[in-house]
């Protein structure tokens, strides 16, 4: 049994579909459609070639080998071997693996080969995640019911049997039973139904069920309430048709009998998820790291030509210096950022599957996940719990009255028990845990008249205590369905219908409540009994918090979250919800469908961002709001869990469902939560952030360094007579700065980048890395100095092996004090700390080892460490002034790259 809400109740209303567009499920089934009105049953049993009593065995099969089975399009997941060439198209990746083939071309087969096995690894640790999500997300795929019950016969003049078959045997014209709990198999047409309600919220977003009706009053399309916008809902329409159930919805209480009009890709389930096949829009970590890329790219795709040129026009040499400017080129390129960004995403993801069970699908979205700033969701089942509970019991004064809740359960309980439920519908177990269950023995069930939505009233007839002889009638349902039944003055019924609609607006649902007493009789009580009532008040209801809902969006607020709410709901039940949880939202904080129907594309960018609640939203607003807070610069996450929910899903930087979403919700994600918790969103946050900031610290300090490596190496080839480096040099010297930015994928940020969403912005990069470059140059161009007049005087730059060792040891510790430098101050050791001193002992000892004279290195006079030490500490302090005056300017916890906004696809 279900008590809708009235017109003025919020919580019963949803976005409205036209029922025009339901003709649709009917001409895919087979059943034509005349004039604007949808068939009747008689007219869909003779197109369907049924009967009441189903098809036979005959039929049904000669059926399911000519429209097929009763699947939706099936999600295959991309092979392993695919998802490694798709990691080839990433810029960086195939930037590197051109280095490497130029590498091999002038036979610089060391650097080729270090090259292409680091594009090798950065593919395979990116490929190897998300191929265990497509795994994981077969293992969901498979949590979802296999059987529906429906009754078949073995010959035309044979009795129907009732049979479970399995549900990709349906097929049209089959006839099914629906019961409680049960799910939808098909797009069904309803012949019979007993006091059946739906739950459409994976379809409408509605969050109360809905009342259907196997009623043959034609319905005429556009005579449903809600605006045509309202109604178009992508053109997954007439849901609001009550003698309609869809594939994706689920029986919340009572019963029917329905013919199947639609099976497979042609129910409107499946359509939809067609529609929204198309590809998505660039995401946020995407555009950010093509942005980063293109500048890097300009300057790497330049710089072997300056070498070439300048040596050639300076010292006169030719293609011996090919080599040497691919190692340039090498240099400037940060070869390890696909290897740092695909660990730093794997371990975080492998993290949140084994302590949170949080799918991260799409490797990339835990990046956006740390960007976000926005997080869109609905409200049921995320800010509340899937039931309402009790908020006030008012009596006809408007007074706190227990009477009016004390008769509300009596008759809930009697109608439980009478009315053959197994369970009781959400308000109803709502009343009765609002009251002692004592209380309720004195009244004995007599009979019940079941809920059923044309009376929208349920009425439970009770022997009246201590009055032998005498029933009551306790009544309750819609507030006007009850008060017109009252014996009540005009005034006094369009007061007590104020008071009732004010309920509303405030985002409770309501309930009225009458009670008669009769004479006790033997004969069945019928509705024309329930007149002359006696008001007895009203029952208001609210959504139950989610337990942790308030404490995670103060979390989420303090880490620079803002949550909006994009529901189906009236606005006074999202803003009642907003408020129960602690979030103030004001007058100007509220825009309604329509007020977004009325807004162009730059209004609702400005108006978005100020809002938090968006009410009455159909699937195309909620996308058109996602994509509208992208425009304005928000890095947007979206919570859904249903077929319409998937524009916005696709919309957005971040779709985000829960394993319990349908199926095809689950295949748009980037994002699968194990439960609708925000708990678990949070925990995801903060995971993408973590990986995000070790991201941003490594590109900061591995292109500023590289950038200062780059220009002193420049100055000291058109200055020397030979070349500064040995390629072998360069490259044993890159090794060795890779294997220490390994770390960079295992350290701890710090917290205080945790607080804030964690962007790429590439012109601040640009600006960090040109600063803090430079200042690295002068420092090498400083050891220049102390190598050329201090220590040799000025015909001492014959001596190559001494400049190459110094310089070289002078590259790693300077290396290593960037690392510890620009990493963070106030922070614990950590593993860029230990991989900084590993890399100044290899600094150190490198050039007086075997392998040092291998590689043309050699030892180095004690006076050259100590005048190193002077040039090391001067740096050591500029370095440090630099990165305090650049804290101070940007203020705390900054250190934030925002992403470069790409062209926008549709």
């Amino acid at each position: 049994m279900r008590e809708p809400a009235p017109a003025s109740q919020p919580g019963g209303e949803g976005p409205a579909q036209g029922a025009a567009s339901a003709r649709g499920d009917f001409a895919a089934a087979g059943v034509p459609v005349a004039g604007p009105r949808v068939p009747t049953v008689l007219q869909v049993l003779r197109r369907l070639d049924s009967t009441p009593r189903g098809l036979t065995e005959a039929q049904a099969q000669e059926r399911l080998a000519r429209v097929g089975p009763n699947t939706l399009p099936v999600h295959r997941g991309a092979s392993w071997p695919r998802l490694f060439a798709r990691s080839l198209r990433d810029p960086f990746t195939a930037v590197l693996g051109c280095l490497g083939l130029v590498s091999a071309a002038v036979a610089s087969w060391g650097t080729a080969c270090v090259i292409l096995l680091l594009v090798g690894v950065s593919c395979v640790l990116r490929a190897t995640p998300e191929h265990r999500a497509d795994r994981s997300m077969a293992t969901l795929r498979k949590m979802v019911a296999t059987t529906a019950a429906t009754q078949r016969r073995t010959e035309d003049d044979a009795a129907p049997v009732p049979r479970e078959i399995p549900v990709d045997e349906l097929v049209p014209g089959d006839v099914v039973r629906l019961g409680p709990g049960d799910p939808v198999p098909a797009d069904v047409r309803l012949l019979r139904a007993r006091g059946l309600t739906v739950y459409q919220a994976a379809l409408t977003g509605e969050s109360a069920p809905v009342a259907k009706d196997a009623g043959d009053t034609p319905v005429v399309a556009g005579s449903h309430t809600g605006s045509p916008a309202r109604r178009a809902h992508l053109g997954v329409g007439g849901f609001d048709d009550p003698r309609l159930c869809f594939q994706g919805s689920s029986v919340a209480s009572g019963s029917g009998t329905a013919v199947v009009v639609a099976t497979g890709a042609r129910t409107r389930f499946a359509e939809a998820h067609g529609r929204l096949s198309a590809q998505r829009e660039t995401s946020a970590f995407d555009r950010s790291v093509r942005g980063v890329s293109w500048i890097l790219i300009r300057f790497m795709l330049l710089t072997p030509p300056l070498v070439l040129m300048a040596n050639a026009a300076l010292r006169g040499r030719g293609l011996e210096t090919v080599p040497f400017a691919v190692a340039v080129a090498v240099g400037l390129t940060p070869e390890m950022l696909p290897v740092i960004v695909s660990t730093c995403m794997a371990r975080a993801a492998a993290l949140l599957a084994r302590t949170h069970g949080v799918i991260v699908k799409r490797l990339t979205a835990l990046h956006d996940l740390g960007a976000v700033d926005v997080l869109c969701l609905d409200k049921t089942g995320t800010l509340t719990q899937d039931r309402p509970v009790v908020h006030r019991a008012l009596g006809p004064d408007g007074t706190e009255d227990s009477g009016a809740l004390r008769w509300a359960a009596v008759n809930a309980w009697s109608t439980l028990h009478l009315a053959d439920l197994p369970a009781p519908d959400a308000l109803d177990e709502a009343v009765l845990d609002a009251v002692d269950e004592d209380a309720l023995m004195a009244h004995d069930a007599v009979a019940v008249l079941p809920f059923d939505p044309v009376r929208r009233l349920a009425t439970a007839v009770v022997r009246t205590p201590g009055r032998l002889g005498t029933h009551t009638l306790v009544v309750k349902g819609a507030v006007e369905a009850v008060l017109e039944r009252c014996a009540l003055a005009e005034d006094e019924r369009d007061g007590l219908l104020a008071r009732a609609t004010a309920q509303a607006e405030d985002g409770l649902r309501v309930l009225a409540v009458a009670t008669v007493e009769r004479p006790a009789r033997t004969r069945d009580y019928t509705p024309a009994d329930e007149r002359g009532l006696v008001f007895r008040g009203f029952v208001t209801f609210r959504d139950a918090p989610a337990p942790t809902a308030a404490d995670t969006l103060a979390a989420l607020a303090d880490r620079g979250v803002t949550v909006k709410l994009l529901t189906g709901d009236h606005p006074g039940t999202a803003v009642r919800t907003c408020r129960d949880l602690g979030v103030q939202v004001g007058p100007e904080a509220v825009l309604t469908a329509e007020d977004v129907d009325g807004l162009g594309d730059d209004e609702l960018a400005a108006a978005a961002r100020r809002a938090t609640v968006f009410a009455r939203c159909t699937p195309d607003h909620k996308a058109r709001i996602a994509a509208a807070l992208r425009s304005g610069g928000h890095t947007v996450g979206f919570l859904g869990d249903g077929v319409n929910d998937l524009p916005a899903l696709h919309a957005a930087d971040v779709g985000i469902v829960h394993r319990d979403a349908v199926a095809v919700a689950r295949e748009s994600a980037d994002v699968v939560l194990a439960d609708k918790d925000l708990t678990a969103i949070d925990h995801a946050i903060t995971a993408g952030r973590h990986s995000g900031a070790n991201i941003a610290t490594y590109l900061r300090i591995i292109l500023s360094s590289n950038l200062g490596n780059v220009i002193a190496m420049l100055a000291a080839g058109l200055l020397l007579p030979f070349l500064p480096m040995l390629p072998a040099q360069v490259l044993a010297q890159n090794l060795c700065f890779d294997a220490a930015q390994l770390a960079f994928a295992h350290d701890r940020p710090d917290p205080r980048t945790l607080r804030r969403p964690t962007l790429l912005r590439p012109r601040e990069l640009l600006r960090f890395i040109t600063g803090f470059g430079l200042l690295n140059a002068v420092a090498d161009l400083a050891t220049f100095g102390v190598l050329a007049l201090t220590l040799y005087g000025p015909d001492g730059l014959d001596d190559e092996a001494v400049f190459h060792s110094g310089w070289f040891t002078e590259n790693l510790v300077t290396q290593a004090l960037v690392m510890l430098i620009l990493r963070g101050a106030g922070r614990v050791p950590g593993p860029v700390a230990w991989a900084a001193v590993a890399l100044t002992a290899v600094g150190l000892l490198l050039p007086v080892s075997p392998l040092g004279s291998m590689l043309g290195l050699t030892a180095l006079p004690v006076l050259y460490y100590v005048l190193l030490a002077v040039v090391l500490v001067l740096y050591a302090a500029g370095l440090t002034a630099a990165r305090t005056r650049y804290d101070d300017r940007r203020g705390p916890g900054s250190g934030r790259i925002r992403p470069v906004r790409g062209p926008r696809h549709p």
